[in-house]
């Protein structure tokens, strides 16, 4: 063993230890960065020679250690964009790179990968994290999930395009024995998404008792408001053997009603029709079944009104204007509207890696897939061993302060041994070339 191996072995413990505090000094830096993963320091001895015989001093290597598959502490915030994933997986990310012609964003081809889920929409609608990278997700449209691409989500602030009413559905009671006709608004949405009043009046009939009804269907903001008549028997009604006070059947209609044919069980269902200004809009009231109790029914009241009404529905909805966007524990974003209505855009998934320690560190907490972390899978959250997603949430560093501190102690000391060594060597040699003396 010669003195310069010993100088050339505590030169290599000095530089891995300079490594080993540039590794702690990143991680205390990043000690508060979103979903910043720490790296920690892996020494390797490399030694030329030894046996039984002999052994000779080598050279010790200081080699990153990642710890990407360490969960970092879950901490929820007030923004109901962020999310973290408790577990395995990664959130797919795009860098945006510049314009297109079109002044759209124009993105990098490759995919990167994140746990920095602390995300807000930009001036363009697009959910980017504090790194700067775009959340991509599966595009839904009408309900249905497209798992055959990942794209940026971005958020519009569109409108909600209204429906307008199609089916009604009426239920309430005719006071038996009741002599004055009695009336109801109902409301209605237009084809422009405008809601309209309806009025049904039911007439009691004294020319047949207690069991026939006139409804009458009035839409005071339709170019043509009287919609028709058509005449409501209840049983019994001759040979009926429905139960008394449900409905028994129709009588002939007028104007632009038409009703359902009788029969135990079936819809008893009123069709009309209303132009408030677009054209001729078709709308069919129900009002339970024939024969059943439920729906419209007429029975004794003790009320002073003649009519009292249950429930009404109408499937129409009114036009929305954008209110919130929200994330859900599935990945769904979901933007809601002031008409209480809302939709799905996108759903986020989770991408899980063989060996996720392997792949490429990037600036702002990104990686890159690399050959050594295997293949992306792209799966659902919760599948396939992926993570679990949490909303309203991020994921802190895994960095702990105490711990690098510690590590930093050792560092040092390490290195200043090494030192010790470098100058001890120094000492020999000049002890050597004095020798001639």
């Amino acid at each position: 063993m010669s003195l310069y191996s010993s100088m050339n072995t505590a030169l290599s413990g000095m530089n891995a230890q300079s490594r080993a505090l540039g590794h702690i000094s990143d991680n205390v830096a990043n000690s508060q960065t979103v979903g910043f993963k720490r790296t920690d320091t892996n020494f390797v001895s490399f030694i030329s020679e030894s046996n039984n015989d002999v052994h000779r001093p080598g050279t010790v290597l200081a080699r990153p250690d990642f710890t990407n598959q360490v969960q970092g502490t879950i901490e929820q915030v007030e923004n109901p964009l962020a999310l973290a994933i408790s577990g395995q997986g990664f959130f797919t990310a795009a860098l945006p790179i510049g314009k297109n012609d079109n002044n759209t964003t124009r993105f990098d081809a490759r995919q990167f990968y994140t746990r920095a889920g602390d995300f807000n929409r930009n001036s363009e609608g697009y959910m980017m994290n504090g790194a700067g990278y775009a959340l991509q997700g599966w595009p839904v449209t009408n309900g249905v999930v497209d798992k055959t691409q990942l794209v940026p989500i971005r958020i519009q602030e569109d409108v909600f395009t209204p429906t307008p009413t199609a089916a009604l559905t009426f239920n309430g009671n005719l006071s038996a024995g009741a002599t004055t006709a009695q009336s109801t608004s109902i409301q209605v949405i237009d084809t422009l998404g405008r809601s309209r009043a309806v009025t049904l009046t039911f007439t009691p009939s004294a020319a047949v008792g207690d069991n026939q009804w006139t409804l009458s269907i009035n839409a005071p903001e339709a170019t043509v408001p009287a919609r028709g008549t058509i005449p409501i028997l209840f049983s019994p009604d001759g040979a009926s053997t429905h139960p008394n006070g449900t409905l028994e059947e129709f009588g002939v209609p007028t104007g632009s009603l038409i009703g359902s044919a009788g029969g135990a069980g079936v819809p008893a269902t009123v069709t009309f029709t209303a132009d408030f200004g677009q054209g001729p809009q078709t709308m069919t009231l129900n009002i339970g079944n024939f024969g059943v109790s439920g729906g419209l029914t007429q029975f004794a009241s003790s009320g002073a009104s003649g009519l009292s009404v249950n429930s009404f529905e109408q499937d129409g909805i009114p036009l929305g204007a954008f209110s919130s966007v929200t994330t859900q524990k599935n990945g769904d974003v979901r933007i809601n509207y002031d008409n209480g209505k809302s939709k799905v855009v996108a759903r986020v998934p989770v991408t899980v890696f063989k060996d996720p320690d392997r792949l490429q560190h990037l600036d702002g907490q990104a990686f890159l897939r690399t050959i050594d972390s295997g293949e992306a899978r792209v799966v659902e959250a919760g599948e396939d061993g992926a993570g679990l997603l949490t909303t309203s949430a991020i994921e802190r560093s895994n960095v702990d302060i105490a711990t690098e501190f510690s590590k930093l102690i050792l560092a040092q000391r390490a290195y200043s041994a090494n030192t010790r060594i470098v100058s001890t060597v120094d000492d020999l040699l000049q002890e050597t070339l004095n020798m001639r003396r």
